[in-house]
């Protein structure tokens, strides 16, 4: 008796499927059946295959590996989404706190940035408990004769700040010193040396000339005089360890000679006229008009002023001049003084130009400076 293909087919399924033989090889002949009987069959013909566990598609075709390397992806998913859900709110807290310009009745009023003051006064006192910069003890302001009388003192700061540019405030310092003491040596005798040898004559010996507040009365041989008479070669060779020397010999010669001329032998006592000399720009003329004549007309913005406020995040300066005119908008007049040796010290000895030591400022941790590098 024939058979037909159909039932031979039927038999072929149940014989796959029956519990002698086990379930990989029913598995194994039903896979082969799949693959090699692909025409379409009737549903009357397979109903007693409803209650059978198949093979799912993709573990036939896909290895196992790809299952396990496909399984960790999405994985990441959550911990990015976290990560990023946790970061931004500091981010873009910071990012708001630039000062602004805001119009109100037709006038234009500059806004403070956000927690200026919790910065300023943190940074303050830092530096009030650690007073070991070098501007310190040996900025420009600090650098005058203390024997010398207040006019003479003046034009000492002058001259320390127009040595100071592109100048380190150590070497700075060194270079003052050998004006203070060397300058008239080899120029012309002072007046100073004039009384002290009349004085010998008298009778008075030399160290009967005793100390006032702690220092000798030894005057400085850096006076308008002794710049005017002194040769610019040798003049040159005083001040040769600052930056720009050559440069800063002609402004010096210039200069004394425009106050002798104009300004009756003193400094100027506006910062358009202290602008006007050869030499001094913005920044020298308000530390001057602050520190000789106590006037704080303006803010004195170096590197320093404008790379840390910059980096608090205060304003979007391109140059220090920039800085002088957003900072002068909002800031409160009794701190323009104080300002720029309170951010050169920052500058010198925490938040340095290269390497910031971000650790060991006080600000570190706050959220307050938006450019704090972690970790260090």
């Amino acid at each position: 008796m024939r058979t037909s293909r159909t039932s031979q087919e039927t038999t072929e399924i149940l014989q796959a499927l029956s519990p002698r033989r086990t379930r990989g090889s029913a598995n194994l002949n039903l896979q082969r059946f799949a693959y090699d009987n692909p025409r379409e069959i009737k549903d009357e013909d397979v109903s007693s295959l409803s209650s059978v566990n198949t093979v799912d598609i993709e573990d036939i075709l896909e290895p196992p590996t790809k299952r396990r390397k496909a399984a960790p992806a999405p994985a990441p998913a959550p911990a990015r989404a976290q990560k990023t859900n946790e970061a931004p709110p500091p981010t873009k807290r910071t990012r708001r706190t630039p000062a602004r310009k805001i119009k109100t009745d037709g006038a234009t009023t500059v806004q403070p940035p956000s927690d200026w003051e919790t910065i300023y006064n943190t940074v303050k006192k830092m530096r009030a408990m650690n007073p070991t910069a070098p501007v310190d003890t040996m900025g420009c302001a600090e650098l005058y004769w203390r024997a010398s009388s207040v006019k003479e003192q003046r034009f000492h700061i002058l001259i320390a700040l127009m040595l100071s540019s592109q100048t380190k405030d150590t070497v700075t310092a060194v270079a003052m010193g050998r004006l203070h003491t060397e300058l008239g040596v080899d120029a012309i005798k002072t007046e100073d040396d004039v009384k002290k040898e009349e004085d010998i004559e008298d009778g008075i010996k030399t160290e009967d000339i005793k100390k006032e507040d702690g220092e000798e009365k030894q005057a400085s041989t850096l006076t308008l005089k002794n710049i005017l008479a002194v040769s610019p070669q040798r003049l040159n060779e005083l001040i040769r360890t600052v930056g720009f020397h050559n440069n800063k010999t002609k402004y010096i010669k210039a200069t004394a000679q425009i106050l002798h001329d104009k300004f009756n032998s003193d400094i100027p006592s506006t910062a358009p006229e202290l602008m006007s000399l050869p030499g001094v720009g913005p920044k020298m003329a308000y530390l001057c008009m602050s520190a000789a004549w106590g006037k704080h007309d303006g803010i004195g913005v170096d590197v320093h002023v404008h790379r840390i406020t910059n980096l608090w995040g205060w304003h979007k300066t391109k140059n220090p001049e920039e800085t002088r005119a957003a900072l002068e908008s909002w800031l409160p007049r009794d701190k323009w003084h104080e300002i720029n040796k309170l951010l050169v010290g920052l500058g010198q000895t925490v938040c340095l130009p290269v390497g910031r030591r971000c650790g060991e400022c006080d600000l570190a941790g706050t959220k307050l400076c938006k450019s704090e590098v972690r970790g260090k």
